[in-house]
């Protein structure tokens, strides 16, 4: 899933090609907005809150999308278009007096007033990478459930916004806390700062990288290594796959000798032993085909 970075990151590649251009032609393909037109209309800005990019449009309309698993936005140059090979992942096209832009297999689209944007986006806590970040509230909304596990805790959108499964299990490496901590025994304010210190780096870098190192295979301490030795002591990375019903619970990695505190019960664990997908780092978010377009137009929001 794109996180806050791959976002924000996202928001300023289609600036830097769309802002100040007229849409003459939109066309969503989801039947919820089949009949929307922006034909006619500036784009003013793209802007990122979290995981969510808000697109506005003169006359006050804003477009909410949200990339979820595998959303992205693509640029393609003046009179150009996409492969037709893909027609079946496109949700949007909008053709504009410069470069035509597309929302593929974006799950998340939706019109809203801009004068309202807050009741898409106003349940959200604090954005780590936006303007009015405010780190007091951050603290504040994640002691609102004091006993929640670490990991879940920064997950969940309503106490920051913007941090993914990956920002969430390396920091937890980092900081030398179990995922499964509850948040009264931890340093929340030395913990979002770190979060937030690894995202701004990300910001005008390559990829996500946690231990500094760019080499492929060599970027993050747990995350996607499991049974690997840790990077720091040795010990074989642990691995949790996702909880069914719990809505914060994500696949989670972590080595059991430098985050002491609680763990999973094994009736919690995986009963696949061995689950190859969290063996391999390099295998997320790949996919076996890329768009090959002109050189410095926006390729998918990933990281």
């Amino acid at each position: 899933m794109p996180e806050g970075d791959s976002v924000w990151k996202a928001a300023r590649r289609m600036r830097g090609h769309l802002v100040g251009r007229t849409v003459v032609r939109s066309d969503f393909r989801v039947p919820q907005l089949a009949t929307a037109d922006l034909g006619g209309r500036s784009i003013t800005a793209f802007d990122s809150y979290g995981k969510h990019m808000l697109t506005r449009f003169s006359g006050g309309l804003t477009l909410h999308t949200h990339f979820k698993m595998d959303g992205a936005w693509q640029v393609v140059g003046p009179g150009k278009r996409l492969p037709r090979t893909f027609d079946d992942e496109i949700r949007l096209v909008l053709e504009t007096d410069g470069p035509t832009a597309y929302a593929l297999r974006m799950p998340v689209l939706e019109l809203v007033e801009t004068a309202r944007e807050d009741e898409v986006i106003g349940h959200l806590g604090p954005d780590l990478l936006g303007p009015s970040w405010d780190e007091d509230v951050a603290v504040d909304r994640l002691l609102r459930d004091p006993e929640a596990p670490l990991v879940e805790a920064l997950l969940d959108q309503r106490n920051l916004a913007g941090i993914g499964n990956l920002w969430a299990v390396e920091t937890c490496f980092l900081r030398g806390h179990s995922p499964w901590t509850p948040v009264r025994d931890v340093d929340l304010r030395a913990t979002v700062r770190l979060a937030r210190r690894m995202m701004q780096h990300s910001l005008d870098h390559p990829g996500q990288v946690t231990t500094g190192n760019t080499r492929r295979g060599e970027t993050h301490w747990v995350y996607g290594r499991a049974e690997r030795p840790c990077r720091r002591c040795g010990t074989p990375v642990a691995f949790r796959d996702a909880v069914t019903g719990k809505p914060w619970s994500r696949e989670t990695w972590w080595c059991p000798h430098c985050q002491p505190g609680p763990f999973p019960s094994l009736a919690e664990r995986p009963t696949r032993p061995g689950f190859r997908r969290g063996v391999n780092e390099e295998s997320f978010g790949s996919r076996g085909r890329r768009l090959r377009g002109a050189p410095g137009y926006a390729r998918g929001a990933r990281g």
